[in-house]
């Protein structure tokens, strides 16, 4: 065999291989391949920095609740042209009170100052092709929450007020600095964001559209991804004050909210519950009123949901009263997602999926969510492509793809059998009710049926 030359293309650098070398000696042939894949590194050094790197905002008067700037985290991908903005949650707070409180133990949801220079994508902003498979390679940008709004607010803080409530300004702001970084030749903008991020997505996708064409960019195909975001304002299993965000009832809460932080809200949204803005808070009044297209994934039975509910799952097996309530709430929020074209609905007990590790494990009716996304993603046809996946089962957990559950005390896995009889279901009953023996309900409920 004759030597083979590589050109390098810069500097006209050539390497010679010599194949002959390698029957002889297989160390000094990959030596040469050390050296090639050394002179290429250059061209992939930008390939091999994975994680997502934190800048500040140029524009200072956008801060966090304690005034210290707020940012994002951002790792380019220069031949996509597709971006992802991500929009962390992590609850609020509404009075003086609860953000003194959420001050002294939540504080990187308030301030910006102990934040790391880096942070390691998961689920749909990681960028392994193995853990993300449709999205690995975009442009993905992390906007960690610091305003304790739901991502709403509009005010400064000042002499007069403690804290700030930037939470669309800082969205928008963001926005203004990507497109000078490649978001100005962007195809596709997806708006993502879980809990008090997924209700964020709501508030403030058609606002990022409209700000977009107000730049000239009309052309950036804008879209939502609202993931545990969808909340209801329904009755709470037991009533009570208004002392902590956790206990209060969700609609007094964001009542409360609105006038402290200064909120906007969508402007259609705003003009159907003029004086009642709190509504537009709540995924199933809000959506109706949106432009721009939203993909909604939402466990039936979230935890964030049931604890505002207060309905506390710790140690303690459940009375049938909250067991009711429980299922009934299943079968509320199934009704309030009976118009929306593309979702995600398993019935599962948990909070937040989509930058979870396991994301793609999770199925409904045989469709993994990644999958689903990647369908509504290519506007493909439902029927060779279901977009609409919502499960009919009606318990915690019924679905064999859910998370697992762990003891709260022990940490022990549990199966779906012992979480409902931890959860106080009564299995012979239960069975009695649908006219089946116990044994062939225990094992529907093993299968996930």
């Amino acid at each position: 065999m004759t030597d083979r030359v590589v050109e390098g293309t810069g500097a006209g650098e050539s390497f010679p291989l010599d194949f002959t070398a390698v029957e002889g000696n297989m160390d000094n042939f990959m030596t040469q391949i050390k050296n090639l894949a050394q002179s290429l590194y250059p061209c992939s050094a930008q390939k091999l920095d994975q994680d997502m790197r934190l800048h500040f905002l140029d524009n200072s008067s956008a801060t966090c609740n304690d005034g210290s700037p707020a940012g994002y985290y951002i790792k380019e991908s220069k031949g996509s042209k597709r971006w992802l903005i991500f929009l962390e949650g992590g609850w609020y707070c509404f009075n003086r009170q609860t953000c003194d409180t959420r001050y002294q133990t939540m504080r990187r949801f308030m301030s910006s100052l102990k934040w790391p220079r880096t942070r390691t994508g998961t689920g749909i902003l990681s960028p392994q092709p193995e853990e993300n498979p449709y999205w690995w390679n975009a442009n993905m940008v992390f906007i960690p929450y610091c305003s304790s709004d739901a991502w709403s607010g509009a005010s400064a803080k000042t002499d007069q007020s403690d804290y700030a409530f930037m939470g669309s300004v800082i969205i928008k702001e963001v926005v203004n600095e990507l497109l000078t970084k490649g978001l100005d030749s962007a195809k596709v903008l997806l708006l993502a964001g879980s809990s008090a991020g997924g209700t964020g997505v709501l508030l403030n996708v058609d606002r990022v559209a409209e700000h977009l064409e107000s730049r000239g960019q009309g052309e950036i195909q804008v879209r939502g991804l609202a993931d545990s975001g969808w909340f209801l304002d329904n009755k709470q299993y037991r009533s009570t004050d208004c002392h902590s965000t956790i206990s209060c009832d969700p609609t007094e809460a964001i009542r409360r909210g609105i006038r402290y932080w200064g909120s906007v809200v969508p402007e259609s949204c705003r003009q159907t519950h003029i004086g009642e803005e709190w509504n537009c808070f709540f995924g199933y009044k809000v959506y109706p009123t949106l432009k721009s297209p939203v993909f909604v994934v939402q466990w039936l039975f979230d935890e964030a949901q049931l604890t505002v509910d207060n309905i506390h799952l710790t140690g303690h097996p459940v009375h049938e009263g909250q067991w009711r309530y429980i299922q009934n709430l299943g079968n509320e929020l199934r009704n309030t997602l009976k118009d929306v074209p593309a979702l995600f609905a398993p019935a599962c007990l948990s909070h937040e999926v989509i930058t979870r590790n396991y994301w793609m494990d999770i199925q409904v009716k045989g469709t993994s969510l990644p999958r689903a996304l990647h369908c509504w993603d290519r506007a493909s046809s439902p029927r060779r492509c279901p977009l609409r996946l919502i499960d009919s089962c009606p318990w915690p957990h019924c679905n064999p793809t859910c998370p697992t559950i762990r003891d709260q005390i022990t940490g022990q896995e549990m199966s779906v059998i012992q979480f409902l009889k931890h959860m106080g279901f009564d299995v012979a009953k239960m069975a009695q009710q649908q006219g089946m023996d116990a044994g062939r309900l225990l094992g529907m409920l093993n299968n996930g049926n």
